[in-house]
């Protein structure tokens, strides 16, 4: 697989960075940029959006992502997705501020053109 492979939007489901079993759904659009590295955008339960920058090498997608919080505060974190096959990616998560116990966990599905998330 190559990086021009993962360009594309996914529908995510994924669990938070603690004890709680709360989840979220969402769309991840990967694009490369100028440098051919992976530049993500994740919109989150339909209003918040996190943006990051990142490399793939092995079949393994590192990113950087922040987002600005409700109370304005800036997050940052990274996220190792798996690239099982061009259409699904595995991954887990940590940001700055998050329970240092726990990881957050996150699939991705690639959308076919015109598909709408329930």
């Amino acid at each position: 697989m190559c990086i021009e492979d993962l360009v594309g939007q996914f529908q995510i489901l994924g669990s938070n960075q603690d004890e709680t079993e709360n989840t979220y759904s969402g769309i991840l659009d990967l694009t490369l940029d100028e440098h051919f590295r992976i530049s993500a955008k994740w919109t989150i339960n339909k209003s918040q959006l996190q943006f990051g920058t990142g490399f793939f090498k092995d079949n393994t997608l590192v990113i950087n992502f922040q987002y600005q919080g409700d109370e304005n505060n800036m997050y940052k974190g990274v996220v190792v997705y798996r690239c099982i096959s061009r259409d699904i990616l595995d991954g887990f998560w940590s940001e700055e501020y998050g329970n240092p116990l726990y990881l957050g966990e996150e699939r991705c599905f690639r959308m076919q053109e015109n598909q709408v998330l329930n």
